[in-house]
């Protein structure tokens, strides 16, 4: 079988290195640092990203970054629909096209949108997405994330593709090195956990950087407290890791006193550092702060 005969399931032919070249050279296309872009053109690669998906038939699936349509076309068969969020004008273009080619009979489960992710709103999505599953720009992932989780309650579960220590940070634990601002607020709305490491060999241009994938599950609100108010405290405690809690939060709370005021009230001790709490810590304290 050939690269282009690669087979996604019923329906849809996946893009090998040769096809990934000709597409780009097609369309004059170098992929940009500026926007995070490194191909995918390994099949096996894509396949394993949507079986560890987990994705059902009725999922409406949200791609970000789907660049020639690598991943795109392994997503098609695998779910109800996918809408593609793209920001270069170029690629979100032909992918349309390229999905007519290798997966006609598919072609209608596919929408794209061109937009930044962002920066892109909710009426964009012609139905409400269930399942994240990206190649990530790694300049954005977390952010991205971050926005889309805030922005689409709807959004359950997600698989992305991140550097591989982004993905250490966005699944780290209390007491790890790594753990921080990316750690506290995912976990605000999901359950995180790394989901395998991704070979450099599968991307083109081959990165300077590993890469991982991780898998988030949306849980039930922790809290009503304001989320606002409960990110920027997350910020302020790990502005100055190496500050116990009580002079960290000091700028945030008014003062030091009342920052170890705010603390002992929540039950949680002012001589501890941030990266030592969870996010159910994070948000006793939003809590005991918010005006009544």
């Amino acid at each position: 079988m050939t690269e282009a005969a690669s087979s996604a399931g019923p329906g849809s032919s996946l893009l090998g290195p040769a096809d990934v070249r000709r597409l780009a050279a097609e369309l004059d296309v170098r992929p940009t640092k500026k926007l995070g872009q490194n191909f995918v053109h390994d099949p096996n690669t894509v396949r394993k990203i949507v079986a560890s998906a987990d994705l059902g038939p009725d999922d409406a699936v949200l791609e970000v970054g789907p660049g020639l349509g690598s991943l795109t076309l392994a997503l098609l068969p695998a779910c109800a629909s996918v809408t593609a969020v793209e920001i270069d004008p170029v690629l979100a273009a032909r992918l349309p096209l390229t999905v007519a080619e290798r997966a006609p009979g598919l072609a209608d489960r596919l929408t794209v949108v061109e937009a930044d992710a962002l920066r892109v709103t909710a009426d964009r999505f012609p139905v409400p997405p269930t399942a994240l599953v990206a190649n990530l720009p790694y300049n954005v992932a977390v952010p991205v994330v971050l926005h889309l989780m805030a922005l689409l309650p709807s959004l359950r579960t997600g698989l992305v593709m991140v550097q591989a220590e982004v993905a250490d940070r966005m699944a780290a634990r209390p007491g790890s090195k790594v753990y921080g601002v990316p750690s506290v607020k995912l976990a605000w709305y999901a359950d995180a956990r790394k989901a395998g490491p991704v070979s450099r060999s599968v991307f083109w241009p081959v990165p300077n950087v590993d890469s991982a994938l991780v898998a988030f599950t949306r849980h039930e609100p922790l809290s009503t407290v304001d989320r606002v108010r409960l990110f920027s405290l997350v910020d302020a405690a790990f502005a100055q890791r190496r500050k116990m809690l009580r002079g960290a939060l000091a700028g945030w709370a008014g003062s030091a006193a009342e920052a170890e005021r705010l603390l002992v009230l929540a039950g949680v001790d002012p001589g501890l550092r941030g990266e030592q709490l969870d996010v159910g810590d994070f948000v006793r304290i939003a809590e005991v702060s918010s005006p009544q």
